[in-house]
């Protein structure tokens, strides 16, 4: 990986570790240095998006458009010859997927809350010409206050003749998509978003989906009926909101209009879902204005010229970000940017102070820098930070897993595999296969591990430093005493970073103490060792490979022609206050739904 293409993120952010992954991007957990904010920077290669390409340009357009309370803000979009780097806010309660399935199913009140939020953010979408058309639970994140975030407009579209206009693309997730597009009709996106929507709420309440079966055929045959199943504890005006959205006819199907004010939204508020934007580009915050004129030692009227242009570049990224901070009621304040190659001891021990701050900052997940970057060496550590994950993917040796044979357990309930699908008249859409899933459990999901820990640093001593030091003064001998030990140190350090460290036999003597969390399961166990290799036996039966790196092992799956088809994380760690051993888990790319159905066989069997 090149550190030309990350030359210009790097003057601007710093970047941390890989959060997420999918067909040709990656996401990265990063510090804009300016504000000091969190930010999550989506890294896509433009080769390999290939025919992708136009689409990534579609959802940067719709979210330059779009600005609103429960759609992930864009900051940045950086684009070099080769990489495109797209800077968006950061949640970090993860996915609505992993929170519906670590609570089984959301009471009612808690579907509620959040249901009215997704209504709000599709009202907005749809107000401004656009639908979304790959609504469900792993596009909506949850933000460290607990509020919804619609992501990923990779397949919206906005008709050029408003949205009455017919689309004929089938996108979007099959489980999720609506009977017409699946008859491969031309239809009505926003009609379509309905139906999806219908469908999430079907998810949240229950904690399943609506429409599931191992035939994919089958699936679309149940979606076409509209039939489904009604669990005893469903309300009524549940079950006749979910009737509404879910009428196989697009024209009997509910509007968002008369959603924002349907019985079942308003129970327990007074007022209608409010759909409008807080945030509108057109108003700018006297107080962010006023910060970066004085900053940027400039005019007020440069600076709002300058914000309003909207060129989502480091302007409106640092504008944005101290708008952000300000509504978390945080100082609106820059601060001198630490940039590579100038590391100074107040860089240093503010670098130093931020990692810190990510460790042990309630409010969010558990994150924290590679600890074997140094600070003295930034341009180093930057390269060798990027380099990091390019270098794990390709190179690092999974266990593999015993070979299969027909008769291996769960063999065929662990394929996981995208498969095209062809409606009837369209060749160009891909839905991802659905497996059936059991009855949920209580899992987890967060920060990726750290990088191993820093070695003792080997000092190497020169002997021969000069001959002639026994024949010069006593104040010369010092002061060349002075200049040599200062030169042995800079050499040893420069021999230490060229030296091939030894391999530890792992990267910590001890689990990680993490906050009790629903992205964490408590186990039975108190020994994490004992767990650890429970789990590890579990892996090899069910054909995951595996790469452990301490109490953290690193997964994988693969179809049968070798492609992977899900990677994801398992940590054993230990919860801080009660002193109870649990697995942390986190999906980094695959099927979510499949990837549900996988790690409970892999818990249950863990018994846990």
């Amino acid at each position: 990986m090149a550190v030309g293409d990350y030359e210009e993120v790097l003057k601007h952010y710093e970047l941390r570790e890989t959060v997420g992954t999918g067909g040709f991007a990656k996401v990265k957990l990063a510090r804009h240095h300016l504000t000091g904010e969190k930010v999550a920077i989506k890294i896509m290669d433009k080769v390999a998006l290939g025919d992708d390409l136009p689409r990534v340009k579609i959802e940067i357009d719709a979210m330059k458009n779009l600005s609103h309370q429960h759609i992930c803000r864009l900051y940045h979009v950086i684009e070099t010859s080769k990489k495109i780097f797209i800077v968006l806010e950061y949640c970090p309660g993860g996915e609505l997927f992993d929170y519906i399935i670590s609570k089984d199913r959301l009471s009612e009140e808690e579907a509620r809350v959040f249901f009215r939020q997704i209504v709000s953010a599709i009202a907005y979408v749809h107000s401004q010409g656009y639908a979304h058309r790959d609504l469900k639970p792993e596009n909506l994140l949850i933000d460290e206050e607990h509020n919804l975030k619609l992501i990923d407009f990779g397949l919206c579209a906005k008709p050029k003749g408003g949205l009455d206009y017919h689309l004929n693309t089938c996108c979007g997730s099959p489980a999720y998509a609506a009977p017409e597009l699946i008859q491969g009709k031309a239809y009505i996106g926003s009609e379509a978003d309905i139906w999806s929507m219908g469908v999430l709420l079907y998810a949240l309440l229950c904690g399943f989906l609506p429409f599931d079966d191992d035939s994919v055929m089958a699936l679309y045959r149940k979606i076409m009926r509209g039939k489904y199943s009604i669990p005893k504890w469903l309300s009524p005006s549940s079950t006749l909101l979910l009737n509404q959205m879910l009428q196989v006819d697009p024209k009997k199907r509910i509007t968002v209009k008369h959603l924002l004010s349907h019985p079942w939204l308003m129970q327990g508020y007074s007022d209608a879902v409010e759909w409008q934007s807080k945030y509108p580009l057109g108003h700018l915050d006297e107080d962010c204005v006023t910060e970066l004129s004085v900053f940027h030692k400039q005019s007020r009227e440069s600076i709002l010229e300058l914000i309003s242009e909207w060129k989502y570049d480091q302007m409106s990224a640092t504008y944005l970000l101290l708008q952000s901070k300000k509504a978390r009621g945080k100082r609106v304040q820059l601060r001198v940017p630490c940039l590579p190659g100038h590391a100074s001891t107040t860089q240093s021990a503010d670098l130093e102070n931020s990692r810190h701050d990510a460790q042990l900052d309630d409010t969010e997940f558990t994150l924290s820098t590679p600890v074997t970057r140094k600070v003295a060496s930034k341009q180093h550590e930057y390269k060798e930070n990027v380099d990091t994950e390019s270098a794990l993917r390709n190179e690092m040796s999974f266990a593999l897993p015993p070979p299969k044979t027909p008769f291996a357990e769960s063999q065929i309930e662990m394929q996981v595999q995208t498969i095209p699908f062809q409606a009837p008249a369209f060749k160009e859409s891909q839905f991802t296969t659905v497996t059936p899933i059991k009855k949920p459990t209580n899992l987890t999901n967060t920060d990726e591990l750290t990088a191993a820990e820093v070695l003792p640093e080997r000092r190497c001593h020169s002997v021969d430093l000069d001959l002639n030091l026994a024949h010069v003064g006593s104040s010369q001998k010092k002061r060349k005493a002075k200049i040599f030990g200062s030169l042995e140190r800079g050499l040893d350090k420069v021999k230490t970073m060229l030296t091939p460290r030894k391999k530890k036999r792992s990267t910590r003597d001890r689990p990680r103490k993490l906050k009790a969390h629903y992205n964490v399961t408590t186990t039975q166990l108190l020994n994490p060792d004992q767990l650890l290799n429970e789990i590890i036996t579990v892996l090899s039966k069910k054909h995951v490979e595996y790469v452990q790196k301490g109490y953290t092992l690193k997964c994988q799956t693969r179809s049968d022609f070798g492609k992977v088809t899900m990677e994801f994380d398992l940590e054993v760690c230990q919860l801080s206050k009660t002193e109870v051993v649990g697995i942390r888990r986190q999906r980094l790319k695959g099927d979510a739904w499949v990837y549900k159905r996988l790690i409970e066989d892999i818990l249950s069997s863990c018994q846990v």
